[in-house]
């Protein structure tokens, strides 16, 4: 026996056939660290995003119509259009399309959130900030994988909401007649229509948002030597977060809810050149492109404003009751 082997014996004594050398106790503890870490990032932004989703979306509702129709957006066809849906269908049609919302918000949201806060881990780690805020590239870098990764996974489900929101409910009862219909009628390549520039558009939504909250929560800790901002601070970073992110990708969300519903909507765009070609001709650049700004000027920051500072809480309470719940073994 070499002197490894001796070594082995001296301390644990003969194994038996079958019996394994356990793991060192530090190696488990951080692999199960590590596990309770994702778990709480899949749960708190699964919950995140479910709230904020759930807040503004009759305003998100009323924004999509405007976006896929040559119709004139101003604040007060706003106003009348969720009127007018209000006195026809009721009220809670302002929500029509939230469950299809729901389905893909709590899986993109719990992976996005997720996915960022595992990309800082990673990129600290290469570039030696392990446990430390991220120096600005590799933040907005990590904000950016995070949402794309998401949009990957669960891109249909956006798909599908888009159309459950700009179709009347007689037309499609519920989300899985939406994904059979479509397969059926248009094929299931229809349910990634839209897909490059929503990926183009996401980039640069996620990494400046995730981007400017962090970088907020920085310089707030630099300034108040307080690690943890309070939540109104959280909202506000949030909501300046939502306001710089959404407005630079804007255009391109415009354009993949043109090419998501054009089934339905009796157009044809085949590219996003042709999309935004066909858009600027018949309705002009701002009036076009940049329909429903002001109304994301108003629901974005409010949205991403009560994603962020509900994801932080939650991470809070979380950490909380896995504290309470080892001090009490």
């Amino acid at each position: 026996m070499d002197q490894v082997g001796m070594g082995n014996a001296e301390h644990q004594g003969a194994l038996s056939k079958g019996e394994v050398l356990p793991f060192p106790a530090s190696s488990q503890s951080e692999g199960f660290n590590q596990g309770h870490t994702v778990l709480n990032s899949l749960l708190s932004g699964a919950f995140a995003g479910a709230v904020a989703k759930t807040s503004i979306a009759p305003l998100d509702r009323t924004k999509i119509i405007f976006q896929v129709s040559s119709n004139r957006f101003s604040a007060k066809e706003a106003y009348r259009l969720i009127y007018r849906t209000y006195l026809k269908d009721g009220f809670f049609s302002l929500w029509r399309g939230n469950s299809a919302t729901m389905v893909r918000v709590i899986p993109y949201a719990a992976i996005q959130f997720c996915g960022h806060e595992q990309y800082k881990r990673i990129l600290g780690q290469y570039y030696g900030f392990q446990g430390k805020a991220l120096p600005p590239v590799p933040r907005l870098l990590a904000g950016s994988l995070a949402g794309t990764t998401a949009t990957m996974i669960t891109y249909p489900l956006d798909m599908v909401r888009a159309r459950m929101a700009v179709t009347p409910k007689e037309m499609y009862s519920n989300i899985l007649q939406v994904f059979v219909r479509i397969s059926r009628e248009e094929g299931l390549q229809t349910l990634y229509k839209g897909f490059t520039p929503t990926i183009l558009g996401i980039m640069p939504y996620a990494g400046l948002s995730f981007f400017t909250y962090e970088t907020f929560k920085k310089i707030h800790s630099e300034h108040t030597g307080r690690s943890q901002p309070f939540s109104y601070e959280r909202l506000a970073f949030g909501a300046c977060a939502g306001l710089i992110g959404q407005s630079a990708s804007y255009p391109l969300d415009v354009v993949r809810r043109r090419m998501q519903t054009a089934g339905v909507t009796g157009r044809t765009y085949s590219s996003i050149s042709g999309t935004i070609r066909d858009i600027v001709r018949e309705e002009g650049v701002i009036r076009g492109l940049y329909k429903g700004l002001s109304m994301n000027w108003v629901k974005g920051p409010i949205a991403v404003g009560i994603s962020f500072m509900t994801f932080d809480l939650m991470q809070v309470l979380l950490s909380k009751l896995q504290q309470f719940n080892h001090s009490a073994r």
